[in-house]
Order: structure tokens, then C-alpha cells, then sequence
């Protein structure tokens, strides 16, 4: 893997997208949350295919702006950019726009994790709290 990959998405904004729908907001506009979303989605998805098998990433940290609203039925565009890597770290420059401007930017960082062990830790972390 190497700084430098590049995707490219597009969705159109549905109601169950909007802050009003989700209680973030009170308007019927594309909400940050699901922008959060795109962006996470779209930077995990630019990385998998260079993974070994049984890794997969895990977000943990989003530093963005949310610039503009859209509205529903909007196609809307985010852009991810891996410009940083630091041993299992990745952090990746996001960028969600519509037709019109640019909707949000910012980074956001993610773990290349050994899946089974990051379950592992969960289970053991299940049966310390008495959860079956």
C-alpha cells in the first residue's frame, strides 16, 4: 500500500440521509452524520483491496467541516485521498461535494486491524462485563 490512492463515489441523498430524519437536525437536509458516513465509507473501501486477508481498517478519528446542505434526491460526490501512512495508521484527505459546491472536507484516520484478534479482544472484553 502506498500514499496516493484515490476513489471516487457518488450516491443520491435519500430522506432516511437527512438531520431531520435521523433527530440531528430539524431541516430535510443531507445530515453530517451520513456525510461522516460517505467519507468513512468511501476511504475503507479505497484500501481494501490491498489488505492481506483477515485485515480490515477501523475508523477512529474524523476531523471535518460540514461547509454546506443539500437536499434530498442530490447526487453528491465524495473524493478520498490516502495521504499518509504511519505502520498500521492511515489517514486519508475527504472530500463530499454536490453539483453546485463543495459540501464538507476534512481528514480522517483508520487502524489496519487482524480482524480475528480485534474479535477476540471484544469477546474477552464480553465476558469480563457477563455478557453471553
Amino acid at each position: 500500500m502506498e500514499k496516493g490512492i484515490k476513489i471516487k463515489r457518488d450516491r443520491i441523498v435519500t430522506y432516511e440521509q437527512t438531520a431531520e430524519y435521523l433527530s440531528s437536525g430539524l431541516l430535510p437536509v443531507f445530515a453530517t452524520p451520513c456525510m461522516i458516513q460517505f467519507m468513512e465509507e468511501t476511504a475503507r473501501l479505497s484500501v481494501e483491496p490491498y489488505l492481506s486477508e483477515g485485515q480490515s481498517t477501523v475508523g477512529t478519528s474524523v476531523n471535518i467541516k460540514h461547509l454546506a446542505s443539500t437536499f434530498v434526491g442530490c447526487k453528491v460526490v465524495c473524493e478520498s485521498e490516502l495521504i499518509e501512512i504511519d505502520r498500521r495508521r492511515l489517514v486519508f484527505n475527504v472530500k463530499v461535494y454536490d453539483e453546485k459546491e463543495l459540501l464538507g472536507e476534512g481528514l480522517h484516520e483508520r487502524f489496519i486491524i487482524d480482524n480475528a484478534k480485534f474479535i477476540a479482544r471484544l469477546d474477552e472484553k464480553k465476558k469480563s462485563l457477563g455478557i453471553n
